[in-house]
């Protein structure tokens, strides 16, 4: 298909805008979008020492864990018990999601509603727990809901069958650019007529001794052991490597039209998505960033909107050596001069890198840091890297009008999605 028929939609029709109209998530910083805004606006990491299990045969000791979730509190306790924890989260997220939009579900057309999820590990965890299990109790003692619970597909699945929604599903495993093309393939189906609303977002619960020793014995993470909170630092010049994290967030995203109707908050449109694939090398970026690049410039081209108008780039800024420095690079190559204009930031240093979630999570700020005019800092950035000599936003944040942002999210493999929102006008920004 040719770009000018993407950009069209189904059969040459105009495309419909999509608004984001509800939000909830689950952060090592604070749940639900006043928790996570309050966390953001305390200015402190969330990276500890591991409780979740003993994690010193491995270099890497520390991580950003959600302390602080009951599922209980959204999910009746004989669906949660046939869950893995990051289908919890899933559930939980979209229960948030539909109650900040003030929506029931009951109330759609439920063939039009569509669920589009992001985990890179699924459920993982509760794999490792139960193989245990299995080694030393035998059998018997394996969950019967094992086979049901551990399926990628299990987080979009969960929330279907919560909300009765029937229209597109699909959970997809691509990295850490999961939770961004979930929200880019939702975009899609809403902007197409192909669904009226969807639940979309990113989910990972990957905090298990091995899926967390995986990711220590590639030396892909921090050995800041003795100073936690200051370990993942984007875009500094003695970053060593991202800190894992877990979360979740879910998005409503809506006709804009359907939105006005019924007099709902908008935080704001989401209007572009790119994405491209490097091609290259399973863990490192291409070195010219061109793929990257190019992700963002389909994400301006699908929206219509030049580089120049765009405000504020949300940073993957996964504060590994690498990344940090070839995003850089790519983010200069696609804005040009405009580049020293731009408020840039990076938030891994609040939350982690919750691998398939990130990009649902800084979906979230995105859209806040637009809605409430403030940009969150790029938290223990002191001494920037001479690779990364751009405008970004540290200190106390920064208080502005955001038109347009670009969130960004690169994953192994080479995965590369790009983001692009745009501020509602005035009138439909807040519920009647």
């Amino acid at each position: 298909m040719s770009r000018e028929n993407d950009v069209e939609g189904v059969a040459g029709s105009r495309p419909r805008r999509v608004a984001v109209s509800g939000l909830g998530c689950i952060t090592p910083i604070g749940n639900e979008v006043d928790g996570l805004w309050d966390g953001l606006q305390r200015r402190k990491s969330a990276v500890r020492r591991i409780s979740r299990f003993d994690p010193s045969p491995f270099r890497s000791h520390i991580a950003a864990q959600v302390d602080e979730f009951d599922v209980h509190d959204y999910v009746e306790r004989s669906r949660a018990k046939r869950m893995d924890r990051f289908a919890q989260f899933s559930v939980a997220c979209a229960r948030m999601a539909l109650d900040d939009a003030g929506l029931d579900p009951s109330s759609l057309d439920q063939d039009r509603a569509a669920v589009q999820v992001g985990s890179a590990l699924g459920g993982v965890a509760l794999a490792e727990d139960q193989y245990h299990r299995y080694l030393t109790q035998g059998p018997r003692a394996v969950s019967p809901f094992l086979a049901l619970s551990v399926f990628g597909g299990s987080a979009s699945c969960n929330i279907a069958i919560e909300f009765g929604f029937t229209g597109a599903n699909a959970t997809n495993s691509m990295s850490c650019a999961s939770g961004a093309i979930a929200l880019g393939e939702a975009w899609r189906l809403v902007r197409d007529g192909a669904a009226d609303i969807a639940l979309a977002g990113g989910v990972e619960a990957p905090l298990s001794p091995l899926s967390y020793g995986a990711f220590a014995i590639l030396r892909a993470m921090s050995t800041r052991n003795d100073d936690p909170e200051r370990a993942s630092r984007p875009f500094d010049v003695d970053r060593d490597g991202f800190v894992m994290g877990e979360g979740a967030a879910i998005l409503v995203l809506e006709d804009l039209e359907h939105a006005r109707t019924r007099g709902a908050r908008i935080y704001a449109e989401l209007c572009g998505y790119g994405t491209t694939n490097d091609a290259f090398h399973m863990t490192a970026p291409r070195p010219d960033g061109r793929q990257a690049a190019r992700a963002m410039r389909l994400a301006l081209h699908t929206a219509g909107v030049a580089p120049d108008q765009v405000d504020y780039v949300n940073a993957h800024a996964s504060s590994t050596p690498l990344n940090d420095s070839t995003e850089s690079r790519i983010i200069r190559d696609v804005f040009g001069d405009h580049a020293e204009s731009l408020a840039i930031s990076g938030t891994k240093g609040y939350h982690a890198h919750s691998l398939g979630a990130t990009g649902a999570i800084e979906a979230v700020i995105t859209s806040l840091a637009m809605h409430r005019g403030w940009i969150p800092p790029t938290l223990n950035l002191e001494t920037p890297d001479p690779g990364c000599d751009l405008p970004y936003i540290n200190g106390n944040g920064d208080s502005r009008p955001v038109r347009y942002a670009i969130s960004n999210s690169f994953g192994f493999g080479g995965i590369n999605a790009a983001l692009l929102f745009r501020a509602p006008p005035p009138d439909v920004t807040e519920a009647q």
